[in-house]
């Protein structure tokens, strides 16, 4: 990795050595990567928890009742209580920090009552939870060889199955994830 590279809008892939259960074949979203630190979301971990739950949270009826069957995924295991809404393309939603073309996140629950009332984006992960790193955290552990960094890729994001992101990803970089081992060795 090359200092002062910035790993915003890239996505980190974990190595079959990283057992942590929050972690495993995770794959993650960075945001934001700058000197202050590191902030992700997971983007391949659908919880057993449906969409409904918010609804439900907010005391909000969708207008299609297919909109309650909407995954929400554990996007890290810091504050869990708080979302974040990955999707495109931009809106007039409170709280929305665009972060290339056809990402944005929205923190704000405005865009939870469009999903609710069918005029929300087309393309959109619903998350609970964050992942953060320190000041210089991240290029440490890539250094290490705990993550992999790939571009991020708009099908990655919003097309490819859940459970096919972390090999999906891999590929892009021409790793088949599945044939890493997890042992470490030193020659």
């Amino acid at each position: 990795m090359i200092p002062n590279t910035s790993l915003a809008n890239h996505l980190l892939i974990a190595m079959p050595s990283l057992t942590d259960p929050n972690y495993k074949h995770a794959v993650i979203y960075v945001c934001e990567h700058h000197v202050q630190g590191t902030v992700g979301l997971i983007i391949n971990r659908p919880m057993q928890y449906p969409l409904s739950l918010v609804f439900d949270q907010l005391d909000i009826q969708p207008l299609h009742a297919e909109q309650n069957h909407l995954p929400l995924l554990f996007g890290g295991p810091l504050q869990p209580e708080r979302g974040f809404v990955i999707h495109r393309p931009f809106g007039s939603w409170h709280s929305s920090l665009a972060l290339r073309d056809d990402v944005t996140v929205t923190t704000s629950n405005d865009i939870i009552r469009a999903i609710a009332a069918d005029h929300g984006p087309k393309d959109v992960l619903v998350t609970l939870g964050y992942v953060g790193w320190a000041e210089n955290q991240l290029e440490q552990e890539v250094i290490e060889n705990i993550w992999l960094v790939c571009p991020c890729t708009p099908e990655l994001l919003y097309d490819v199955p859940f459970e096919e992101r972390w090999e999906y990803a891999g590929l892009t970089i021409g790793v088949k994830m599945n044939q890493l081992t997890s042992s470490v060795g030193y020659a």
